[in-house]
């Protein structure tokens, strides 16, 4: 299938590594070009040395923070500086520390929200009039399987992301007839370096081993195994294209089947 993605300019936050960093090579490998935002510039230089390699979509990076005050004005600067434009934004946020329902303190809560909410709305507020006026336009927002199923343990990742669920909504609605659609992307098990980190912290928490820990998740999976990066980063590089115009206002999980919801 022809996604329809050659020579269309995509802005993907954190994509030093992980899940933004494979997304960012799956629209580059279909032809994007693609500017990367990361706090580490070596990572990041390194990542578009390889994305380069290849021959096909064109990648740049610029350092950014999200939890910075100016880290929208510095993305909608860089992308008219590197990219010209805007066709395609990926938001991508780092999860929040683990913890239970009672370690919600205020401070924790309005630090995350800063950088897992307030910013992914002001910075697509901010991008949004450049593809109404060109008709063009995807919005792709990576949140956690876990709007649709909490997880244990993460009660502010549960409580911010699912704040997004109903923003995505809304703003589907709000810009379909311009030709942008607006989808949310759910990754389940996926294995990247966060899941590492969250199984060694549920690992110390309940005095298991990480090898029980982790075994007790794939017997969760239907798939019975972790998911690669690749194949979630598959699903994001559909939505983003041409062929999936017809597809907004969708929370879509790569999770092997993992939640039980409906």
């Amino acid at each position: 299938m022809d996604l329809g993605l050659t020579g269309k300019r995509a802005l993907v936050l954190a994509s030093s590594r992980g899940l933004g960093l494979g997304i960012a090579k799956a629209l580059a490998a279909e032809g994007a070009n693609v500017l990367l935002v990361g706090r580490s510039g070596d990572r990041l230089a390194e990542n578009c040395e390889a994305i380069n390699a290849e021959g096909k979509g064109k990648a740049e990076w610029v350092w950014g923070d999200i939890a910075d005050d100016n880290f929208v004005a510095a993305m909608v600067n860089a992308v008219k500086e590197k990219l010209g434009g805007i066709d395609i934004l990926v938001n991508n946020t780092g999860g929040p520390t683990p913890g239970t329902t009672e370690d919600m303190t205020a401070d924790k809560l309005d630090t995350f929200f800063q950088s897992m909410v307030l910013r992914v709305i002001t910075l697509t507020n901010a991008l949004l009039p450049q593809m109404k006026e060109q008709g063009f336009g995807r919005i792709l927002t990576v949140a956690s399987s876990g709007v649709v199923e909490p997880i244990a343990n993460l009660a502010l990742s549960n409580t911010l992301r699912s704040a997004l669920v109903g923003w995505n909504k809304t703003l589907a609605t709000e810009v379909a007839n311009f030709g942008i659609t607006a989808n949310m992307l759910l990754p389940g098990r996926i294995h990247t370096d966060r899941i590492d980190e969250l199984d060694s912290a549920n690992a110390k928490r309940t005095g298991k081993s990480l090898e029980d820990v982790r075994a007790a998740s794939l017997k969760t999976i239907p798939a019975g195994r972790l998911g690669k990066v690749e194949e979630f980063a598959a699903a994001g590089a559909f939505l983003c294209s041409v062929p999936a115009s017809y597809v907004t206002g969708t929370t879509l999980r790569v999770d092997g089947g993992a939640s039980r919801s409906i």
